[in-house]
């Protein structure tokens, strides 16, 4: 454990900000700035893609490539963020599992509310199936928004008669739009990022007036997840986004799904993102590379013995 490491993160993440509220532009300015701090390994590859009809970043080990894809959603409210922002995670991840990614540059609110961003990364997962990537060579990854995404691409798939990915991991996701989870109120003065009122006004852009009260927008409560791959849920306790992830995992159980909810102390929303600088984020990043790699090599084994 590293008290030091997350009592100065903690500390940076509580830097005074700017009073009242900002602009669009300066949300996804300030995300990018922020973002860029964020280590980034050096032994991967970045090129640009296309997968569907979006941009995307392909991300690759230089060395000791496996078979294998992680389709991975950046984080930002549905608001702000990129594949690039999210570059510390998907490389992290890439370089610890030795499979490649898609990060994909999905639609933003309040240009494109719901439910463009998951008609977006529906379609880049359409797209990986298209090409002949067998689904139990396929993971979906994300943070934060795109945690969520992960949970309703998946609802999304298997709505349209998809097969469905061999596994999913997700970085703090936000899983209700209702924001009734009892951390929205318990954990509010310990989240050194967020206020319910700033998640709120980035949760309505994406709404734009739709009712949070559906599956695709707060699966935390209403999904239906029988039949979905096995999850592993990461979030710290100190968010107040930390009930999205346990009522998750609780809906999960109850369906039968695989579930592995991971609860880290003391640490902020996508702590993830600060490996190289936090002890607990490198082994988080290591137990989400270890479930990759055993779910997908598992699916890949199972799918090669019945062929």
């Amino acid at each position: 454990m590293s008290k030091e490491q997350r009592a100065r993160i903690d500390a940076m993440m509580r830097q005074p900000r700017a009073e009242g509220p900002r602009s669009v532009d300066e949300l996804r300015a300030g995300f990018k700035a922020l973002m860029a701090q964020m280590n980034v390994p050096d032994d991967i590859s970045v090129t640009q893609a296309t997968l569907g009809d979006r941009p995307a970043l392909r991300v690759e080990p230089d060395h000791g490539r496996r078979a294998g894809t992680i389709l991975y959603f950046h984080g930002g409210g549905w608001v702000f963020g990129s594949p690039e922002t999210a570059l510390s995670l998907t490389g992290n991840l890439t370089a610890k599992t030795g499979f490649g990614a898609y990060s994909v540059d999905y639609r933003l609110a309040p240009e494109h509310p719901f439910p463009a961003a998951i008609d977006d990364t529906l379609g880049a997962y359409r797209a990986l199936l298209d090409s002949g990537e067998d689904p139990s060579s396929i993971a979906f990854a994300g943070d934060s928004a795109g945690g969520g995404l992960t949970i309703t691409t998946c609802l999304a798939a298997r709505d349209a008669g998809l097969p469905l990915p061999a596994a999913i991991v997700a970085f703090s996701p936000g899983l209700d739009a209702t924001r009734s989870g009892e951390s929205m109120v318990t954990k509010e003065d310990i989240d050194p990022i967020f206020t319910r009122q700033a998640v709120e006004r980035t949760g309505a852009m994406y709404l734009a007036g739709a009712d949070p009260r559906q599956p695709l927008l707060s699966p935390a409560v209403l999904a239906d997840l029988t039949g979905f791959p096995p999850l592993l849920l990461q979030v710290g306790a100190n968010e107040i986004l930390l009930d999205d992830s346990t009522r998750l995992a609780a809906r999960a159980r109850a369906a039968g799904v695989d579930v592995i909810l991971d609860v880290t102390a003391d640490v902020p929303h996508v702590f993830q993102s600060f490996a190289g600088v936090l002890d607990e984020a490198d082994e988080a990043l290591d137990r989400a590379a270890l479930f990759l790699g055993q779910r997908v090599r598992a699916a890949d084994t199972a799918h090669a013995s019945a062929g």
